[in-house]
């Protein structure tokens, strides 16, 4: 530790973000003679000549591109947790937030923090905002989307993933449905005709999979891009979709549907909030990242399980 330098770090943050020497000192109110002393203290550290010249300019070396990232994100949690604690008064508050929520949670999400928005903050908006071809990890890196929310694959290293809650899935059937009225078994379950969602149009899932450790399959007899779409489709005739459990209290009610048990054991849907971490101290994205995870926990939070009264629970068959 004797030898442990940080400010190294944020010279290194300065250098990757400006691909200069000139304009790292200048950002670090240093000169640039000892800005290039700090350069070559770098490069011995990391074996490696982190920016070379190109014609007039500097460019990253391939090392240099791996430790941009992490590089950031140490820097930035380093200014925030160094930084004097800031409050922010949500009712002065008049801000506009982009948010792309996973529709497994949107239709319990939206309404109940555009309530308590309204209620804290009168002045901020919020947009709900569809995922681009680029994906979300990079529109949170651009500022396209202030927070995402749902089922987050892993994102790159620029990206802060939290676990908000554990969920799992259920199956939604109309009331007077078979796997509603009667005991539900794995061959029951199979033989109903089932509405899969996928926005990608991929037919299997991690149903189909563990259906085949009991050598069935079930029968889909549609592929929809989105729950909304497979609960308008389960209310409109004799199908089944799977969803999950955060919908049973209020969405299945609304729409006159039915939660059952699915006969076998599937892994838990993790429910997670992800930002950048330059958004990490700002009071205000803080005051709204805390009001989702309240919002989200304020049902069946961690086990992720729908209340006794709206899901039969049944035995394995």
């Amino acid at each position: 530790m004797a030898d442990l330098d940080l400010n190294l770090l944020v010279a290194l943050h300065a250098l990757l973000e400006t691909n200069s020497v000139t304009r790292a000192a200048e950002r670090l109110n240093t000169s640039p003679p000892a800005m290039s002393r700090t350069l070559a203290r770098l490069r011995r550290v990391y074996g490696d000549p982190l920016l070379v010249r190109a014609g007039r300019e500097l460019v990253p070396t391939s090392r240099a591109l791996e430790l941009r990232f992490e590089v950031s994100a140490l820097v930035e949690q380093g200014r925030a947790l160094l930084a004097k604690p800031d409050t922010v008064d949500p009712t002065a508050l008049v801000r506009g937030f982009a948010l792309h929520v996973d529709d497994a949670v949107l239709p319990e999400l939206a309404g109940q923090l555009l309530t308590a928005v309204r209620a804290q903050a009168p002045g901020v908006t919020l947009r709900f905002v569809p995922a681009d071809a680029a994906g979300a990890a990079s529109a949170l890196r651009d500022g396209r989307f202030d927070v995402e929310v749902g089922v987050i694959d892993p994102a790159d290293p620029q990206t802060r993933v939290e676990r908000v809650r554990g969920d799992r899935l259920i199956g939604v059937a109309t009331p007077g449905h078979p796997l509603v009225a009667d005991r539900v078994t794995v061959a029951a379950y199979a033989a109903a005709a089932h509405i899969s969602i996928s926005p990608r149009g991929i037919a299997r899932g991690v149903i189909d999979d563990r259906l085949a450790l009991h050598g069935r399959t079930r029968r889909v007899v549609a592929t929809v891009p989105d729950l909304t779409t497979a609960l308008l489709a389960v209310r409109s005739g004799a199908v089944v979709c799977p969803a999950p459990a955060l919908v049973a209290n209020t969405t299945l009610p609304a729409l006159g549907l039915c939660a059952f048990e699915i006969p076998l054991p599937l892994p838990e849907m993790t429910i997670s909030l992800a930002w950048h971490p330059r958004n990490t101290p700002d009071p205000a994205h803080a005051w709204l990242r805390t009001l989702i995870r309240t919002v989200l926990r304020s049902g069946d939070p961690v086990t992720g399980t729908a209340r006794a009264d709206k899901v039969r629970r049944v035995p394995l068959g």
